[in-house]
């Protein structure tokens, strides 16, 4: 290996470990690096080396903080894995400690704690928790959002609304309005889960099944909401009375995403439909035959 090829890899290797220091600074101007400091009942407890592998514990005042250098919050990663795999709760869990470690630093300079709060909401709200959401919406709207966050809440928003309001035609009105303002991803899948929904609502399942599986197909990427997308064209296509397709779609997701809540439920939709054909559509169906005229009196 070559003097350059090993001086690359040292440096991409010391960038690497650079990114990934987390540090609170005091105003004193030291650093403190993560692993020297822990959270407990709101308080943070340092823990500083004092050799013959000993350690000695102390309680650092909030008020010498002076600001955080936190270039990767990993829970946030963590928690939207778990969501790709189907396992809303144990995403939620992951931004709760998260959540309630940057609380002791909320409104200091370069702490992470909105977008985490924010996070834990817009997670909320992708895992149906309807009334969890709500009642932190008005937190949210004190935190200083940026333009992406904006966005989101809106969506957010619009979410709410679809649960809360049959008034789906200015609610399909405002997601194609968002629609044509960007097309960031992540956006575009959040927005077309609520017009699958309203379909679903309305009972039109083959436009509710369409729109659903625009996610995986067109937003991929966004591995996040591809699980309960399919888990809902499935639902979709028991609604339409294809059977055989549903029982695909809920096999391949028991098998994708196992002991998640998805598999869970595509389990148990699956057990009454197993082994069942599609059923005729209806405009392929043999016609009624029309009644007997009465006979005259």
């Amino acid at each position: 290996m070559s003097r350059i090829t090993l001086l690359l890899l040292a440096v991409t290797s010391y960038m690497v470990g650079t990114a990934r220091a987390q540090f609170i600074i005091l105003k004193d101007g030291s650093r403190i690096p993560q692993s020297e400091f822990t959270i407990q009942d709101g308080k943070i407890i340092r823990s500083i080396a004092i050799g013959d592998n000993k350690t000695a514990t102390t309680q650092l005042p909030k008020q010498n903080v002076a600001s955080l250098d936190w270039t990767d919050v990993v829970e946030i990663t963590e928690a939207r894995d778990l969501m790709s795999k189907g396992k809303a709760e144990e995403a939620l869990a992951v931004l709760v400690k998260a959540k309630d470690f940057f609380a002791s630093f909320e409104g200091l300079p370069g702490t992470p704690y909105p977008e985490v709060f924010f996070t834990y909401v817009e997670t909320l709200s992708q895992a149906g928790k309807f009334e969890d959401t709500i009642k932190l919406i008005p937190q949210l709207k004190t935190l200083k959002l940026s333009d992406s966050q904006k966005m989101k809440l809106r969506i957010i928003q619009l979410d709410i609304d679809r649960q809360t309001s049959s008034e789906y035609a200015s609610i399909l009105a405002e997601a194609e309005s968002i629609l044509s303002e960007t097309d960031d991803s992540g956006v575009g899948a959040s927005i077309w889960n609520i017009i699958a929904d309203i379909h679903a609502r309305k009972k039109e399942w083959e436009k509710a099944l369409m729109a659903y599986l625009r996610i995986p197909v067109f937003y991929g990427t966004q591995l996040q909401r591809v699980p309960d997308a399919e888990l809902k064209a499935g639902q979709m296509l028991v609604k339409m009375r294809r059977l055989a397709d549903a029982q695909a779609v809920f096999k391949r997701l028991v098998e994708s995403y196992p002991g998640s809540a998805v598999a869970d439920s595509a389990s148990k939709e699956l057990a009454p439909i197993n082994g069942m054909s599609n059923e005729p559509e209806e405009a392929d169906a043999e016609p009624a035959k029309e009644p007997a005229p009465a006979a005259a009196k």
